[in-house]
């Protein structure tokens, strides 16, 4: 066997590497493209339409209950804020929106959560560094707080058909610059820090009232007992005595 019989024989790996590698990686990157540009349509109506009926179907009531969400007068950015109130959507489907199992809006909440598993792929990660950067506690009541989060689900739909890859955005300076300021307590009227911060001083200006009107009436009282102890020990003008003491004087000697 010659050396050229030999080379003809042996099978064609050496140019055939570079070409399949060239493939695989345009397979690889059309298959991302298309996943990535699916969350144009991730979001549909009809996810809009649940979240209206779980809106339509609470109870009114002026109750608040407490949850941890994005503070938007800090995060001002709205592609930054949507990115971080996705994550804290997630946590409240999760822990807060409970309903009994297998009613039509535990069933809602199952399939909203689907979603936004199928939404994570069009998020990037940066939001997960700086967990609690932009976030307040808020206390509202359950119809506000479906309302809220219809909007971050309305507002990201109509943000990723624009635009399919607008939340690969870096956000971490704008989380960073929450962090340099600081947590902003909560000025809700009806929450529980406000309403302490309010009662408190209350209290004490009640009790400061109520303790200076039983000292002047203590006061008041001890003045009227000593005039009523130093009476006796004075004798009164035209008394009986004073009038025998002035006979006595006017007798003859």
């Amino acid at each position: 066997m010659t050396a050229r019989g030999a080379a003809g024989r042996c099978p064609p790996t050496t140019w055939l590497g570079p070409w399949l590698l060239l493939v695989c990686l345009l397979v690889s990157r059309s298959i991302a493209k298309e996943v990535s540009e699916s969350c144009r349509h991730t979001i549909g109506n009809g996810h809009l339409q649940l979240l209206q009926q779980l809106i339509d179907s609470q109870m009114e009531t002026s109750c608040n209950i407490s949850f941890e969400f994005v503070d938007q007068e800090q995060l001002k950015d709205p592609v930054c804020y949507l990115k971080k109130a996705f994550l804290l959507v997630q946590d409240i489907m999760e822990d807060t929106m409970r309903f009994k199992d297998s009613t039509p809006n535990a069933k809602a909440i199952l399939t909203l959560q689907e979603l936004s598993l199928r939404l994570k792929s069009c998020f990037t990660k940066d939001y997960e560094e700086n967990d609690k950067a932009c976030v307040r506690t808020f206390y509202e009541t359950p119809l506000q707080l479906l309302e809220k989060i219809k909007n971050i689900f309305n507002e990201t739909k109509v943000l990723l058909e624009k635009d399919w890859n607008i939340f690969s955005k870096n956000c971490n300076n704008s989380f960073a610059e929450c962090s340099s300021r600081g947590y902003k307590e909560s000025s809700d009227p009806q929450s529980p820090e406000f309403v302490f911060h309010l009662l408190v001083p209350s209290i004490i200006l009640v009790l400061l009232a109520v303790g200076g009107l039983l000292f002047y009436r203590w006061r008041r009282r001890s003045h009227r007992e000593l005039q009523i102890l130093d009476s006796p020990m004075r004798q009164p003008e035209g008394s009986p005595l004073a009038q025998d003491e002035d006979t006595q004087m006017e007798l003859p000697v």
